[in-house]
């Protein structure tokens, strides 16, 4: 039997201030990767960086994550709308974050930080690789609390069984009823028909658990360069490509060819291609050893 989202996006609510989920899961994912970074500054994993040059990192990284999010979003998914109403780069309360934008902002954090610290930018890049499917993850459980990017309807598939009715992408007279109406109508099987894809979860599971744990044992010892960021590539692309099979494409644009090809497939594939030229190219390149402490 399907299962009916009813879960408060608000975690905490002191007054005026309501502190929602969402929120609470990117730090979450902040947090995990702020206590794993540390344990590898500390192994002397990125030699000549302290743990204050760390921390410096992370905040640029993080500046680099929502800044790069937004204005990926407004490119790649609301381009229209954006050149209609620039302004609506400032809205970030009414939603919008990409990951490739994301990723190029922290990319563009990380090239400015390396050229400082005199780094090569892959080192900083294959030291960061591991510790972003934390955040990705708890993100993407955050998208599932909060009710939002739903999967495609599981109705006349294998899958009716672990379907889920999200409220928000019912059609009226249902989208406007209260919750008790909702689960009266829910327990009689009259919303069956309007199970959908958890996909958040199915991201959260890939993107986040499987790839945190391939990209920690994987740079457990010390890889060529090239060889940890050629992986998180590989298997983000990959990932997220399979994904979109099974998630609702954005409104406003829909496929775009095929009747299948969505902006999510299409910006992943140039990772599953870099992912593959990266790690042929590892393969001749340096090692970086740990520093001795």
């Amino acid at each position: 039997m399907p299962y009916l989202h009813q879960i408060d996006p608000i975690a905490v609510t002191l007054g005026p201030l309501k502190v929602h989920w969402y929120g609470l899961m990117y730090l979450l994912g902040f947090a995990v990767a702020w206590w794993l970074g540390r344990r590898r500054v500390r192994a002397g994993r990125l030699p000549g960086v302290d743990d204050n040059g760390f921390s410096d990192l992370m905040f640029y990284a993080m500046l680099g994550v929502v800044l790069g999010g937004r204005v990926g979003y407004m490119l790649f998914y609301d381009l229209g709308n954006f050149l209609h109403d620039p302004l609506l780069l400032f809205r970030v309360w009414e939603g919008g974050m990409s990951f490739h934008g994301g990723l190029l902002g922290v990319l563009a954090a990380i090239a400015w930080w390396s050229r400082r610290q005199r780094l090569h930018f892959f080192d900083t890049v294959d030291f960061m690789a591991p510790l972003v499917p934390a955040g990705l993850g708890f993100g993407r459980l955050g998208n599932f609390i909060g009710g939002e990017l739903w999967g495609k309807p599981t109705v006349g598939t294998a899958f009716e069984r672990i379907g889920v009715v999200f409220p928000r992408a019912l059609p009226e007279p249902f989208a406007s009823m209260d919750a008790a109406t909702l689960r009266t109508y829910f327990e009689s099987g009259a919303l069956n028909a309007f199970a959908r894809h958890p996909s958040q979860l199915y991201q959260a599971f890939l993107e986040g658990l499987v790839m945190f744990c391939a990209l920690v044992w994987f740079s457990r010892v010390p890889r060529p360069r090239y060889a940890v960021s050629g992986l998180f590539a590989l298997l983000y692309g990959c990932f997220r490509f399979l994904v979109e099979f099974v998630r609702e494409p954005d409104a406003q644009l829909g496929y775009l060819a095929f009747g299948w090809l969505t902006m999510g497939q299409v910006l992943s594939v140039p990772l599953v291609l870099l992912g593959l030229f990266w790690l042929w190219r590892s393969r001749s390149a340096p090692t970086l050893h740990p520093e001795a402490r």
